[in-house]
C-alpha cells in the first residue's frame, strides 16, 4: 500500500513513522534522565537529613544539593557578623525557587515533543487519508468507473496514513502524561531538599548568638 500511494501520502506515512521513532527516542532518554535524577535526590535528601549543620551537609558530597547547600552558605556568608536573621532566610527561599524552577526546566526539556506529537499526528494523518481518497476519486473520473476493485486500492492508502497518525499519536499522548507524572514527583523531591536547607540554615542563624555570647 505505501508503494502504491500518491507520493504526498508517502510523504505523511513517513513523517508520521519519523515522530513514532522521536516519540520513543524521547520517552526512553527522558525516563533514564529522570531515574538518575531521583536516585541522586533520594540520596541528597537522606544526606540532609543526616546533617546537623551547613558544613556537614556540604561535606556529605550530595551533588543533587549542591547548588541549593553553595547557595544557602554564600547567603550567611555575605551577610557578615551583623546579619539579620530574617533577611537571610527570605533570601535564601528565593534563590533555593530559582534553582529549583531551573532544575523543573531542565527535565521538563523535551518533553513537550511528545505533546506536540499527540496533538498534531491524528491531523496529519487525516490529510493524508483526505488527499488519498480525493487521488482515488480522481482515478475514478479517468478511468469511468466505479467498481470497488478499482477504488478499494486507494482507499486501503489513504486509510493507511490515519492509522499510522493514531500509532503515532496515542503512545505519545500516554509516554507525555507519564513523563508530566515523573516531572512532579522530581520536583515534589527538588522541594523537600529545599526545606531541609533552609531548616539547616535556620539552624545556623540560631547558633549564631549563642556563639557570640559565648
Amino acid at each position: 500500500m505505501f508503494v502504491h500511494a500518491d507520493w504526498v501520502v508517502q510523504a505523511v506515512m513517513l513523517g508520521l513513522a519519523f515522530a513514532s521513532v522521536v516519540c520513543w527516542t524521547v520517552f526512553v532518554g527522558k525516563a533514564l534522565e529522570l531515574h538518575r535524577a531521583a536516585r541522586g535526590l533520594r540520596d541528597a535528601r537522606e544526606a540532609l537529613a543526616r546533617a546537623r549543620t551547613l558544613d556537614e551537609a556540604l561535606r556529605q558530597n550530595a551533588p543533587a544539593a549542591a547548588g541549593a547547600l553553595d547557595a544557602a552558605r554564600e547567603e550567611c556568608t555575605l551577610a557578615g557578623a551583623g546579619r539579620d536573621a530574617a533577611g537571610i532566610k527570605e533570601r535564601v527561599a528565593l534563590r533555593l525557587e530559582r534553582l529549583e524552577a531551573a532544575s523543573v526546566a531542565r527535565l521538563r526539556r523535551g518533553v513537550g515533543t511528545l505533546a506536540t506529537i499527540g496533538a498534531s499526528a491524528p491531523f496529519v494523518g487525516l490529510f493524508g487519508t483526505v488527499w488519498g481518497i480525493m487521488d482515488s476519486f480522481i482515478g475514478i473520473a479517468r478511468t469511468r468507473t466505479t467498481q470497488l476493485a478499482v477504488v478499494a486500492p486507494g482507499i486501503a492508502e489513504a486509510l493507511l496514513a490515519t492509522a499510522l497518525g493514531l500509532v503515532a499519536a496515542i503512545p505519545a499522548v500516554v509516554l507525555y502524561n507519564v513523563l508530566v507524572r515523573r516531572v512532579a514527583a522530581r520536583r515534589g523531591e527538588l522541594a523537600d531538599i529545599g526545606a531541609l536547607v533552609q531548616v539547616l540554615v535556620s539552624r545556623e542563624l540560631d547558633r549564631a548568638p549563642a556563639r557570640q555570647a559565648a
